[in-house]
């Protein structure tokens, strides 16, 4: 997959006959992945080049910049890994700007998707909104395009169990740790990648359960809600079964909100190392204990309700 910093670099690279889609694709989940599929096909079928144009930042950073920060289901480069995966044969990412925000729809299918991308056929859900004030749809882009000289393929809402999938849907799930729904939207089990850093070692001196104190690195990742979590940890090419806290550790006073992870089977000195971890269920809520020993029974228990579960 080649990567292009703007739809100018991209114009330079003089591929002449593209299959085109667009949007934010948050996740790649599965509604994306239908997308995507079809966007293969077609370009297959075709004999044309598989295009994929989006934007960074998100365009409501650019556009409400004192709105509520926003969180994301994948980093960038989880996003490009996501998209070689799914055979998108060019990855635009373009700059998104308030200049860029006042192109009309019109002029923006006439003179970027045709003028500059060299659209034979655009691949693009139903409800996709583009344009200033997201005043084209798929209507004027139907009417369009015979006179453009292009086709339209509308991809139809992509459901799970009678559910439209959603990136937002997918990422209120895993604000309220339901992973399990949201791993089935995805199509693969959400993870966020860390550093190992210091915390009190309150785990292993006097629970038994030494955990790895964990700082996310893309701030911009959605954490799943406090609660304990049964988990695979990845680590140098090793992936192993664990389990994770988020929260505020009530029980420990002072220790403050964290997220840690105890692994299985593991004795390594990992700090300042990086890891990944996958989230596959969470297992209860976060309590506050009586005392240190009702919390390494309960520990007792996690580890065991894990292991069960973690196949």
């Amino acid at each position: 997959m080649k990567i292009y910093n703007s739809i100018d670099e991209f114009a330079a690279a003089g591929v002449k006959k593209t299959i085109v889609t667009t949007g934010t694709f948050d996740g790649v989940h599965l509604g994306h992945q239908s997308i995507l599929k079809r966007l293969h096909g077609l370009s297959l079928a075709q004999q044309a080049e598989s295009v994929l144009l989006t934007f960074n930042p998100h365009p409501r950073t650019v556009l409400f910049p004192d709105g509520e920060p926003m969180r994301f289901l994948s980093s960038f480069h989880e996003k490009e890994a996501l998209l070689k995966e799914a055979g998108i044969q060019h990855l635009i990412i373009h700059p998104f700007t308030r200049e860029l925000a006042k192109v009309s729809a019109y002029n923006y299918v006439r003179d970027i998707l045709v003028g500059k991308l060299h659209v034979q056929t655009l691949v693009i859900g139903h409800d996709h909104r583009f344009g200033r004030n997201r005043e084209g749809s798929i209507k004027e882009l139907k009417e369009w395009a015979p006179v453009l000289g292009f086709g339209v393929e509308e991809i139809t809402p992509f459901q799970s169990s009678g559910i439209t999938i959603s990136s937002s849907k997918i990422r209120r799930a895993i604000a309220e740790g339901d992973m399990e729904t949201a791993n089935a939207f995805l199509g693969y089990t959400y993870s966020i990648h860390a550093k190992v850093v210091h915390g009190l070692n309150l785990g292993g001196k006097e629970l038994g359960y030494p955990t790895a104190n964990l700082e996310v690195t893309d701030t911009n990742k959605i954490i799943p809600g406090d609660g304990i979590y049964a988990v695979y940890v990845a680590h140098e090419g090793k992936r192993y079964k664990g389990m994770m806290s988020i929260g505020l550790n009530p029980t420990v006073e002072g220790k403050g909100r964290s997220m840690e992870v105890h692994i299985f089977d593991f004795d390594t000195n990992i700090y300042d190392k990086e890891l990944s971890v996958f989230f596959y269920k969470k297992i209860r809520n976060e309590e506050k204990f009586e005392s240190m020993a009702a919390l390494r029974k309960q520990l007792d228990n996690d580890k065991e309700v894990s292991l069960k579960l973690l196949v």
